[in-house]
């Protein structure tokens, strides 16, 4: 598997860290993603990794935490990383491990299985939230359904319901505004015309189409039924397209141990989570370019107060298209160095089964 790229908003370069402070600092860190604890200079000069007394390594933590890269919960602790030092260590330091076989084999088996698209994305985030005791969460690619009928019923003085059945049998409703006193007539031209005209095209295709006869003059329709149409299209497009279709699983491994010392966290990670067209915003932002996203604590407003990470990679379709993002929610204390290519494969796994 070639190795994943991220895209990094690092500030503080690692070359301006001597090689001592960024022995101690890697220690640190790794340490403090493994255990959750604060880290002292006792516990790093007992590893025997560096020949220095624990005076020295105090120093060197010192200048870290002057740095903004490590602080100390209380006077007594050692120190742990920042958001800033976790995103230095992730962008600069991270030595990042692939999935073994037993993972890979995991997450293309359940991906593979066959059957609906739907089932395989569902598949995958189940599987990449059991792997990286995470919420798995997938932003699912929104199906557009083609049309086979379409019908505007009267509601009212300057109303009137558009409803759009698919050719796979979805139904779809919104209220549009009409003029008040329009004839039913004209409702009933503009649904028949729809129905006659634009069935088997999506709603995309069908504002094309419309706006290209339009101009040109051909669509058999007065005015007050052209613009009928038009809006009936419109209104229904661009709800779709706003509504997040987003998969969460494995919502439950953020209750861990460490969970339960800071409830008010969870509990506001939780509501969160529900918000899912906030998440779905979130993820629409690592659909550019190519590579994995790594978002820290605060570094999105989202999950400022839980101080969650959220790791999010986009995946192709046949024409080479972002379709949609899959990814993980977790502690900001997480195995970073396993979940980032764990994630950057199964998006390439998707891929391979969108293509």
């Amino acid at each position: 598997m070639a190795s994943p790229s991220y895209i990094s908003v690092m500030t503080t370069p690692v070359h301006e860290l001597t090689d001592r402070a960024r022995d101690v600092f890697r220690v640190v860190v790794e340490s403090y993603l493994g255990s959750g604890a604060p880290v002292g200079s006792r516990t790093i000069s007992k590893l025997g990794a560096m020949n220095l007394s624990p005076a020295s390594i105090r120093n060197v933590m010192q200048d870290l935490e002057e740095l903004g890269l490590l602080a100390a919960p209380h006077t007594s602790a050692g120190r742990m990383p920042t958001e800033l030092g976790l995103r230095l260590f992730v962008d600069g330091m991270m030595q990042a491990a692939e999935p073994t076989a037993d993972e890979r084999a995991a997450i293309e088996a359940r991906i593979s299985k066959g059957g609906p698209i739907e089932d395989a994305l569902a598949a995958a985030t189940s599987t990449l939230s059991g792997l990286s005791q995470c919420a798995g969460i997938v932003l699912v690619p929104a199906r557009e359904p083609r049309l086979r009928q379409f019908t505007f019923v009267p509601l009212g003085p300057g109303q009137a319901l558009a409803v759009l059945v698919g050719d796979d049998g979805s139904v779809e409703n919104r209220v549009v505004d009409v003029p008040p006193g329009l004839p039913v007539t004209v409702l009933v031209e503009a649904g028949n015309f729809i129905s006659a005209r634009l069935a088997g095209m999506t709603l995309a295709e069908a504002s094309a189409v419309l706006a290209k006869e339009i101009a040109r003059e051909r669509a058999a329709l007065d005015a007050a039924a052209q613009d009928l149409v038009a809006k009936g299209i419109a209104v229904l497009s661009q709800d779709g397209a706003q509504r997040p279709v987003l998969i969460v699983r494995g919502a439950a491994h953020l209750l861990d141990d460490a969970a339960a010392a800071d409830l008010d966290r969870v509990r506001q990670l939780l509501d969160e989570i529900e918000g899912k067209e906030d998440i779905a915003r979130l993820l629409n932002s690592a659909r550019d370019g190519a590579s994995t996203k790594v978002f820290i604590g605060s570094e999105n407003k989202l999950f400022a107060l839980s101080g969650s990470s959220v790791i999010a990679a986009p995946y192709h379709g046949r024409d080479g298209r972002v379709v949609g993002v899959v990814g993980v929610i977790g502690p900001t204390r997480l195995n970073y160095a396993r979940v980032v290519p764990m994630v950057d494969f199964t998006a390439q796994t998707l891929t391979r089964l969108m293509t």
